[in-house]
């Protein structure tokens, strides 16, 4: 195994310990900390999502352009490092005396650390998968393994001191920017090397005009923006089945600990399903699973119950993201992939998040949320017989760097 597999995967784990250090909790910290009501959540969802979305375009772009340098992960390595301070001293008192700027510049911090930089970090360790021959999934259930560990202590650091988290992430980005350091980047790969000339105007230009990509933006749109949006204030709900606030963080900090474990061991074995079921049925199946887990969440009325559902996320994220990039392999040209997982995917999830973030949030101060989730639910059931009519067939040709 190369080294920079493990020094990948040790990466992914790292990046998921800060981001789940600093997100697992957060609309929760929003809501009991700094008291934001439903709608007030949203529009700290939709401007973080809204800051991504500007963001992601550039990453994607610069990442195909960079190949594989690090030089956008050390940049989003440095936002990282600044969470803990960032949101101690300036997020937090700005929430209480200046909340539309807060929400503004916390988008941007987030966002740049997190909600962007997840996609450029993926996508880079994707390239790197193929240019050295390992198996992405293999070194993403690392980060799985990160984002368990650092959930199963964030219910009681949040007991202790609600803003610890963030300091937590500060101190998991130091390690990343170490690891990062001795991560090789040499290739002879031809379509993994800096671009040269580079406009980004272009870049765009021949992005949109990428033959399918509609069919694939039907099934994110559809199914994923979705359930990311069902998720955003899904903490929050989860508290509600147990008699005390403080007794609901401890126990989500503890099933998402267990629910990413079981997502680590899901996300090796995601690639063996992926290869038997087909990459198209695939991207169905983790549909299906997030619909059912979207609609009965709506109406279950017991911990045990919504506990459980909490778990199927644990299958149906591996195999959506296995699934998805070897629907961008098997379809796409290597030198858009970048392109294609961050704007094609991350760009459209956060778009749809910022658009039905704030709306969602105010009908659940109506409706409540087990009403809005059945909704939900069924419009994702919609999206999936469509996808199933205008996603491509899996393509008998291999996978690799260099082919289209």
């Amino acid at each position: 195994m190369s080294s920079n597999y493990r020094l990948l995967s040790a990466i992914f784990f790292v990046y998921f310990m800060a981001w789940s250090f600093s997100f697992s909790l957060f609309p929760v910290w929003l809501s009991q900390k700094v008291g934001l009501n439903g709608e007030e959540v949203g529009i700290v969802f939709s401007v973080n999502s809204l800051m991504a979305l500007f963001i992601m375009p550039f990453y994607g772009i610069f990442q195909d352009k960079l190949g594989l340098k690090k030089a956008l992960l050390y940049f989003i390595a440095f936002f990282m490092l600044m969470i803990g301070p960032f949101v101690n001293y300036v997020y937090e008192p700005l929430l209480h005396g200046n909340f539309y700027l807060a929400v503004i510049v916390g988008g941007v911090v987030f966002s740049c650390a997190f909600l962007a930089g997840v996609g450029a970090l993926e996508s880079y360790i994707d390239k790197q998968s193929r240019a050295t021959h390992f198996e992405f999934g293999k070194a993403r259930m690392w980060g799985s393994l990160g984002w368990a560990t650092a959930s199963y202590f964030t219910g009681l650091s949040f007991n202790l001191a609600p803003s610890l988290n963030y300091w937590l992430s500060s101190v998991a980005a130091i390690c990343l920017i170490g690891l990062l350091l001795f991560v090789k980047v040499t290739t002879t790969d031809r379509e993994m090397l800096p671009v040269r000339r580079f406009s980004p105007i272009r870049q765009l230009q021949e992005f949109f005009k990428i033959t399918g990509l509609w069919r694939l933006s039907v099934f994110v749109v559809g199914v994923s923006c979705i359930y990311g949006v069902f998720d955003q204030q899904f903490a929050i709900y989860y508290t509600t089945f147990f008699a005390t606030p403080e007794q609901g963080r401890a126990y989500f900090g503890y099933l998402t600990s267990i629910q990413v474990i079981f997502e680590a061991v899901a996300m090796y074995l995601a690639v063996k399903w992926v290869n038997k079921l087909g990459v198209k049925n695939s991207l169905l199946v983790s549909g299906v699973l997030m619909a059912t887990r979207i609609y009965c969440s709506g109406i279950v009325d017991d911990s045990l119950s919504i506990s459980i559902l909490k778990l199927l996320h644990a299958i149906e994220l591996p195999l959506m993201l296995i699934a998805l990039f070897k629907y961008i392999n098997m379809h796409f040209e290597a030198k858009y992939s970048a392109m294609v997982y961050i704007i094609g995917f991350q760009f459209t999830v956060q778009a749809m998040a910022a658009i039905f973030g704030v709306a969602v949030g105010i009908v659940y101060d109506h409706l409540g949320f087990a009403l809005v989730y059945q909704y939900l639910g069924l419009i994702v059931c919609v999206f999936i017989v469509i996808s199933f009519f205008v996603l491509k067939t899996d393509s008998a040709k291999r996978n690799r760097v260099g082919s289209a």
